[in-house]
């Protein structure tokens, strides 16, 4: 796991904000079977009373705070976890979507950091959150990637991918060690030989 950058004005903005991330050897296609049943075990797991619980728990509720923070109403624009949660209760389970984003609901939802990933050859320099526009960034040497807890806008994970950067957006009250718990599961499921 490497420290990521946090634009000097951010931080001072919001302490506590911090990116973590790593590389890993990976490309996107098929999910195995056994994050497949991971998937559902996590779904079943998972109920109405669960959901409301939810916003209780240590981590989402530290998203949920640092998303009142900087503007974004969080029943609007849902935190990483709530956002997974909410898939869960429209599709009655985790339908299998690809091996990327079934390792990063695997991992949101085990922990409740949220990830991105990018295409790790299509990034100039390392990730830093910063701010371009009045909103805060992921973005690399080039310039913005995603918006905040957006969709990545520029170096997607696409079929030619072969190396993922995973990104982890810890806010202030979420522990170091769950980020890389976070890091650490959506690696094992991408490469189960990084273990």
């Amino acid at each position: 796991m490497k420290a990521g950058l946090v634009a000097p004005a951010v931080a001072a903005e919001h302490p506590g904000l911090r990116l973590a991330w790593t590389e890993v050897a990976a490309t996107p296609g098929r999910t195995p079977a056994d994050v497949r049943a991971r998937l559902r075990g996590l779904a079943d797991r998972m109920h109405g009373g669960e959901a409301i619980a939810l916003r209780t728990r240590e981590v989402p509720h530290a998203y949920r705070v640092f998303f009142r923070h900087v503007g974004l109403e969080p029943d609007e624009v849902r935190t990483p976890i709530e956002d997974q949660v909410l898939r869960r209760m429209v599709e009655g389970g985790l339908r299998s979507q690809d091996l990327v984003s079934d390792a990063i609901t695997v991992a949101v939802l085990e922990t409740g950091v949220g990830l991105w990933a990018f295409d790790a050859a299509e990034l100039a320099g390392a990730p830093r959150i910063g701010e371009e526009g009045g909103r805060l960034v992921l973005a690399d040497e080039e310039g913005e990637l995603a918006v905040l807890f957006g969709a990545p806008r520029r170096a997607a994970v696409t079929k030619a991918t072969r190396r993922i950067a995973l990104l982890a957006v810890a806010v202030p009250g979420v522990a170091d060690l769950v980020v890389e718990e976070a890091l650490w599961i959506a690696t094992g499921i991408l490469d189960p030989s990084a273990d």
